[in-house]
């Protein structure tokens, strides 16, 4: 015959299953909360010791005196500085490209005509700078005296003349025919302005 086991069924092992898996869950929750304590209290500790250290270095900066004024002799360098700036900035304005204006007239010249004299004289030291945007007007003075064939030689000269930038209010002083050589000849004269560097566009 075969045997019967009457008893109930021991249990307590299934049961013990969802305690362990409890035990587990609340162990690691105090872990973590005791790991995040620890870095909370790390992290406050090192802010503690920024904020001293901030501290002394505010005592430090406020133990230092402060710097004393500039003495007058640095201020009168700048003001003197000032006053060269503004005095090169007027040299400048007002300067004349001699090289420039003596090659131009050499290059516009007619081959039938040659010159006698030349005299030539700069701006004014004086004279005020034009104002940024403003046309700069005519400054010193520009003359030659000429020799040519004939009255449409100094016409056309005349008109290269005028072509000049560096040259303004180009004008005929005289024109003068000689007949007393073996060929016919005209004398004459043309005054024109000059121009500085910066009525130059």
């Amino acid at each position: 015959m075969r045997a019967v086991n009457l008893l109930p069924r021991d249990e307590s092992r299934t049961r013990r299953q969802p305690g362990a898996v409890s035990l587990t869950a609340v162990l690691g929750a105090v872990l973590l909360t005791a790991v995040m304590c620890g870095w909370f209290l790390m992290a406050s500790s090192g802010v503690s010791d920024r904020q001293g250290e901030l501290d002394g270095l505010r005592a430090e900066l406020a133990a230092i005196p402060p710097p004393p004024p500039p003495p007058e002799n640095q201020s009168n360098l700048v003001a003197e500085k000032d006053a060269r700036v503004t005095l090169l900035g007027k040299a400048l304005a007002s300067r004349i490209a001699w090289d420039r204006v003596l090659r131009e007239v050499s290059l516009v010249i007619p081959d039938d005509v040659w010159l006698e004299a030349m005299n030539t004289n700069g701006p004014d030291p004086a004279a005020a700078a034009p104002l940024p945007g403003q046309t700069a007007a005519p400054v010193g003075g520009f003359n030659i005296t000429g020799y040519t064939y004939s009255h449409d030689g100094v016409a056309r000269l005349l008109a290269r003349l005028s072509v000049i930038p560096h040259l303004a209010n180009v004008k005929l002083g005289s024109s003068v025919l000689d007949t007393q050589g073996p060929r016919p000849t005209v004398k004459f004269a043309i005054s024109a302005n000059l121009r500085t560097a910066a009525g130059v566009s």
